[in-house]
This record gives C-alpha cells, sequence and structure tokens, in this order.
C-alpha cells in the first residue's frame, strides 16, 4: 500500500507544484532543457521492478511491505489506513491480495510517468507526419493535451485500446505460460517476455530490457531502482492529475494558473461525442 500521511501528502504536494512550473507547456528552449535533463535523471525509474526475491515476493506477506516502505521512505515508512494489506480479495488469500496490490501500484505509476512525459512532450511537438491515410494532421500543440485527444479520429482511438488490451492480457496469462499470475507467484510489475508470440507468431521486441544489456545487473542496482520506481510513479500520479485539474478546474492549481489552458470537456471520458453505451 502507499505510504502516505497528510504530513507526507502536504510535502510531497508542495515538492509537485513547486517543479510543476519547470515542466509545464511553455513551449521556450528552457522548458526543454528542463524536461531533457529530467528524463536522463529519472530514466531508471522506467525499469521494471525487479529487485531481491526478500523484497518483492507475493508469497511473502504484509512485513515485506512494511520493510519496502522503509526503503521507499524513510520518514512516512508504511501507511495503510484502509488496511488493505491485511485484506483477502476475492477469497484469493492474503498473499495474492498483497501481490494484487503491489502489481496494480506499479502498472499505475508507470502509466502515469508516461502520461506524464507524453502530456509535456503533446503540449510543445507534435510529429510532423501525417495522422491519418487521408493526410490529416495531427491535432495542433496550441491545443491541450486533452483536447488533443478529443480531436483524435474514433478508429485511431479503438486501435489504441486494441493494442492495450493485448498487452493486459500478455499480462494477465503470463505470456503464455511463460510466468506464473502475479497473484500466484511472479514477482510484481515483471512483465512476461514475447517469446511465445516471436516464436510462432511475428517478431517483437520485449518491453523491458529488449536486447539484453540488463541481464549482470547487480540485486543491489534493482533494488534501487524499485525504490526509484516507486516513488516516481507515486509523485507522477499526482502530477498528472495536477495538469488534469489545473486544466479542468481554473484555480485549483495555483503554480499552474496562467500556464494550464482552460479544457471543457471531461477527462474522465474518453470517447465523449463519439461513444457511448449510454
Amino acid at each position: 500500500a502507499p505510504s502516505r500521511t497528510s504530513r507526507a501528502a502536504t510535502a510531497i504536494l508542495a515538492t509537485l507544484v513547486a517543479s510543476a512550473a519547470a515542466f509545464a507547456p511553455s513551449r521556450t528552449s528552457r522548458a526543454a532543457t528542463a524536461i531533457l535533463a529530467t528524463l536522463v535523471a529519472s530514466a531508471a525509474a522506467f525499469a521494471p521492478s525487479r529487485t531481491s526475491r526478500a523484497a518483492t515476493a507475493v508469497s511473502e506477506g504484509k512485513a515485506d511491505l512494511e520493510a519496502l516502505a522503509s526503503k521507499a521512505n524513510p520518514k512516512v515508512k508504511f501507511y495503510d489506513p484502509l488496511n488493505l494489506a491485511d485484506q483477502d480479495f476475492w477469497g484469493k488469500g492474503n498473499e495474492a491480495t498483497i501481490g494484487w496490490l503491489r502489481q496494480s501500484e506499479i502498472k499505475h505509476g508507470r502509466i502515469a510517468m508516461f502520461a506524464f512525459v507524453g502530456y509535456i512532450v503533446q503540449s510543445n511537438f507534435v510529429f510532423p507526419w501525417p495522422q491519418t491515410l487521408a493526410g490529416a494532421a495531427h491535432p495542433s500543440p496550441d491545443m491541450v493535451p486533452e483536447a488533443q485527444w478529443d480531436a483524435i479520429p474514433l478508429g485511431a482511438k479503438w486501435q489504441i485500446f486494441a493494442v492495450i488490451s493485448m498487452l493486459e492480457l500478455w499480462d494477465e496469462c503470463g505470456g503464455g505460460g511463460a510466468f506464473p499470475h502475479y497473484t500466484k507467484g511472479r514477482q510484481p510489475g515483471k512483465y512476461p517476455p514475447f517469446t511465445l508470440f516471436r516464436d510462432n507468431v511475428h517478431f517483437v521486441l520485449d518491453l523491458y530490457d529488449p536486447f539484453g544489456f540488463n541481464k549482470k545487473m547487480s540485486e543491489e542496482t534493482k533494488e534501487r531502482r524499485l525504490t526509484a520506481e516507486l516513488n516516481n510513479g507515486r509523485l507522477a500520479q499526482l502530477a498528472i492529475f495536477a495538469f488534469l485539474c489545473a486544466d479542468k478546474i481554473p484555480g485549483s492549481v495555483p503554480a499552474l494558473e496562467g500556464i494550464a489552458i482552460p479544457y471543457s470537456g471531461d477527462p474522465m471520458i474518453p470517447f465523449e461525442g463519439q461513444f457511448s453505451y449510454f
């Protein structure tokens, strides 16, 4: 479970709003330099959380979460006000529940990091080539990223969701049996390789370390990267929602006031005006 207290949350938010202006879509060389420096400094955060067995195995329980929380934030340490680490979801047992929670946090943190960087990039740059076979250009960077998404053709959105669904399915089936499920012993956050697909269907690179550069990485380095990934993922979740709130609710994030571009749509409705079950 995430390590948070009201005091820690205040400190994190203070850090977030203090640094948000450096990442905001200012469209200047200074912003580009800040973005590049951030990407280089935090590159390790995007590495899968491959650490020693003692720190991440789902066969170990709450005590391991407490140890991991102390490493991730020595001041806050373990904080679980909802007692999620003591629960038994779907009758699968506490260890499986912890595995599910760990997998969920790591996945959401990674997606938030991609979203945060994507927001910054989209606010300053779009691909110069056509977006569609008909020759339509990509939405202008003058539009807020949420509005850029709204302007994407419906077919393109379905393609994106189709790829996401296939990646989720591959994760859930453990790469066709290469890995056990993350609630049954797999290391949380360890995405399975595409070996079965590559050998029987089509060549494709693995998502993590496709060229095998990190095979000899030490356990200490792996553990340090896990800690960095957890902390950066948690901060990224706050950061991307700070952008969304600033665009949707004027004045809700003081540090972004005057930078955020008002957005009249609903970022929680990805197919707004294009598709709906209701």
